[in-house]
């Protein structure tokens, strides 16, 4: 089932008299159960083409369609109903409350969409053993290492079931043992959970659990 798809994505920003055209029509899709690992240059779109997936910006042109829903057709108020719903993010410097435990990291997400009490404590106490960190939910992010908080980024965006997960460089910070734990960690719950996850990445070891490699150079898919 295809979760994602994109058809000839263009976005331009205007700076002062000049207007730029970052991305010049990309196309992708990501299906359930799929791993879809995102290359390119610093400066090539690439991040700019996650946060129009991630319904965080809206394309200039072209037809996106996150989960069903077609995110170049939906107001900007939509915008955030549809990221709750349906995606779960994870970013390369973790974004985890200092002051709230991993299991209270997990369950404030799982707040912000809506589910509250037991329920949202069973289900963050599920996620975070699918990661591998029962025996760490009451650990405070300074607690843990590198890798573990990576994974409890990871488990913040699997709670609720959203069907596409996006990860933004998520082993830039880690060295290479913890990156590659993470990315095992993405590959188990990908094919075990059934959800589609793209990664923006300049890490080569990503494309050992990617099922399909997408290069963007200046604003295109390269050949």
């Amino acid at each position: 089932m295809t979760v994602l798809s994109s058809r000839n994505v263009v976005k331009r920003f205007t700076e002062g008299k000049q207007t730029v055209e970052v991305l010049k029509g990309v196309s992708l899709e990501a299906r359930r159960g799929e791993i879809v690992a995102l290359e390119g240059p610093s400066g090539s779109g690439k991040t700019t083409f996650l946060s129009i997936l991630g319904c965080i910006l809206t394309p200039t042109e072209g037809r996106v369609v996150v989960d069903g829903h077609e995110v170049d057709a939906s107001r900007p108020g939509e915008l955030p109903a549809i990221r709750r719903r349906s995606i779960g993010f994870v970013f390369q410097q973790f974004n985890l409350f200092p002051a709230l435990t991993a299991l209270e990291n997990v369950e404030y997400s799982l707040n912000v969409r809506g589910r509250k009490g037991p329920a949202a404590r069973k289900e963050a106490e599920r996620v975070l053993d699918a990661v591998g960190l029962a025996d760490r939910t009451s650990f405070l992010p300074r607690d843990l290492s590198g890798g573990q908080k990576q994974r409890v980024a990871i488990a913040r965006a699997l709670a609720g079931a959203p069907p596409l997960l996006l990860a933004d460089e998520p082993t830039a910070n880690l060295d290479s043992v913890a990156g590659r734990q993470v990315l095992e960690t993405f590959r188990d719950l990908a094919k075990r959970e059934d959800r589609a996850l793209v990664i923006v990445t300049h890490d080569p070891q990503v494309r050992t659990i990617a099922d399909r490699v997408a290069v963007i150079r200046d604003g295109l898919l390269a050949a």
